[in-house]
């Protein structure tokens, strides 16, 4: 019986004193500029359409990982989401131009306005593409 809670007490504290987080991988999230999209002039209110984006991923590190999607009454802020691993320490330039998409339906009438994030200018000020999309009924 000793001999059993010995070994529980061990596994507990070898189980307990073993961290998985690892201060040296530095692997983010960073935003990557929209080169150009493809998006409907006009949509149907109700009905679902793809709109597509283009971006440079810069390197081999770098790998999609979402679109940011905000609303705000009328207008839509999109954003590329990549994340890049560093840990992989084998980072080389790639410059591939991709494609990302998502699907985007009107829920009223009236013109609907999408800014596309597209980086920084020498003010630090965020810079966008901005398409208007005419939803009709």
């Amino acid at each position: 019986m000793k001999k059993n809670v010995l070994y529980i007490l061990l596994c507990s504290f070898f189980a307990l004193s073993c961290s998985v987080d690892d201060d040296s991988i530095e692997d983010y999230q960073q935003l990557l500029p929209v080169d150009n999209v493809i998006i409907p002039q006009t949509v149907e209110v109700g009905v679902a359409e793809d709109i597509i984006i283009n971006y440079n991923r810069p390197t081999n590190c770098h790998a999609f990982n979402d679109i940011y999607y905000a609303k705000n009454t009328n207008e839509r802020t999109v954003a590329i989401i990549s994340t890049y691993f560093a840990s992989n320490g084998n980072c080389s330039p790639l410059n591939a131009n991709t494609e990302a998409s998502f699907r985007f339906k009107a829920e009223e009438e009236g013109t609907y306005v999408f800014k596309f994030w597209q980086g920084k200018d020498d003010n630090d000020q965020d810079v966008y593409l901005t398409y208007e999309v005419e939803a009709i009924d």
